[in-house]
């Protein structure tokens, strides 16, 4: 085509003023690149497998099963590991617990009841005054025996004597007018109420003056009954009351023992039964019989008092102490016996257990005289059977258990 022809464009004219002319676009920046997905949290699992296994590390180690084979090695965590020497794995559902057992026998025994007990006088008293008044004489050895009806001391009674001289003379005259009206009575010169007056004066002043008597003999006091006096509280002189003490005076030949019993044995208790008595000052033993029973058993204690009585010749107990005392019951060849450990209290009673094709059993017990090594059982087990001694704590009804000696 001919250049003359071809028509040219006119350049586009871009005002400065108006919209600015386009401008090239920035290519996009390139988006980063994602790194690969990785599994999270694998440290707190790791962390936490270490705590379990060092937990079950040592548990093993320093927390083996209590039912763990006799002398099995080390077993796994849940009982599964190899056995060593001796026994299957620690904790097994097959482990035996190792008990020593006792095998009922029959034995001697003695039935006795111990308990404890204090010395009385046979006699005691405390010598008081009965009227007030001054001590005029005192007749009071401390510690010397006395006779009964001795006089031990008065009280000063001079106002009471002069009461029994005036009514005295009282009854005199009361009696000669009573004798006097008798006569005129007898001859209708007087009537019977006018004698009868005479006659109840007279009575009245014979007992003011018996009452005299009694007081005045009130101011002698006298000793009850033989014994020993104790230590005086006064001297002559002294002004005293009625509920005074002066002194004692006490029997101790014989004393007497009070002691108390269980009330199980109530039934056991025989008047004639011998007593054996351990003094505790001189640790001496010697032998009093029961002579009384209280026919009551005390409902706090649960106990029945009982009294002995001993001669107490050479005077070797002396009342107010303290002694031991021994009951004998009886005594029987047929008495069975077992270790005080192998009993376990529980809220119905006792128990033990016994073990029967190798394993233990719970067998309820009645239990008898006991002491800090044995129990008597009454009732529950017979000769022949075997009982755990030791290892009750581990043992449970229908556990196998492995008898040690």
């Amino acid at each position: 085509m001919p250049a003359e022809n071809q028509t040219t464009a006119p350049p586009k004219n871009w005002e400065t003023t108006a919209t600015p002319p386009p401008t090239a676009t920035p290519p996009p920046a390139p988006a980063p690149e994602t790194p690969p997905q990785r599994k999270r949290g694998w440290i707190g699992w790791l962390l936490a497998a270490l705590i379990i296994g060092g937990m079950a590390w040592a548990k093993v180690k320093y927390f083996p099963s209590p039912t763990a084979g006799e002398k099995g090695g080390k077993g796994g965590a849940a009982g599964g590991g190899k056995g060593g020497k001796g026994g299957p794995g620690g904790g097994g559902p097959g482990a035996k617990v190792p008990v020593q057992v006792y095998v009922v026998a029959a034995t001697k025994l003695s039935d006795e009841v111990a308990s404890t007990g204090s010395i009385i006088a046979d006699e005691s008293v405390t010598i008081q005054s009965e009227i007030s008044g001054k001590i005029t004489s005192l007749n009071i050895q401390e510690g010397k025996p006395v006779r009964k009806g001795q006089l031990l001391f008065t009280i000063n009674a001079a106002d009471v004597q002069a009461q029994l001289q005036k009514q005295e003379y009282n009854i005199k005259l009361y009696r000669d007018q009573e004798q006097r009206q008798r006569t005129l009575l007898a001859k209708e010169y007087i009537s019977r109420q006018e004698y009868e007056q005479s006659q109840n004066a007279l009575l009245t002043a014979q007992a003011d003056l018996a009452a005299l008597r009694v007081t005045l003999a009130k101011a002698y006091v006298r000793a009850p009954f033989d014994g020993i006096l104790g230590l005086r509280n006064t001297s002559i002189g002294a002004y005293v009351s009625p509920g005074t003490a002066i002194t004692t005076l006490s029997r101790v030949q014989p004393v007497k023992i009070d002691f108390n019993v269980p009330s199980r044995f109530a039934q056991s208790v025989r008047v004639g039964d011998p007593v054996m008595v351990t003094d505790e000052a001189s640790a001496k033993q010697i032998e009093a019989k029961v002579y009384a029973i209280n026919p009551q058993i005390d409902p706090v204690s649960r106990t029945l008092p009982v009294r002995a009585i001993y001669a107490n010749k050479n005077t070797e107990l002396r009342p107010g102490g303290f002694v031991k005392v021994n009951l004998e019951l009886g005594e029987t060849d047929e008495a069975l016996q077992i270790p005080t450990e192998a009993v376990v209290p529980v809220a119905s009673g006792y128990t033990v257990f016994t073990v029967k094709n190798g394993k233990a059993a719970i067998q309820p017990v009645n239990i008898g005289v006991r002491s800090d090594k044995v129990i008597q059982i009454t009732k529950g087990l017979a000769v022949g059977d075997t009982i755990i001694r030791t290892g009750i704590l581990q043992v449970k009804a229908g556990d196998k258990v492995a008898i040690q000696k």
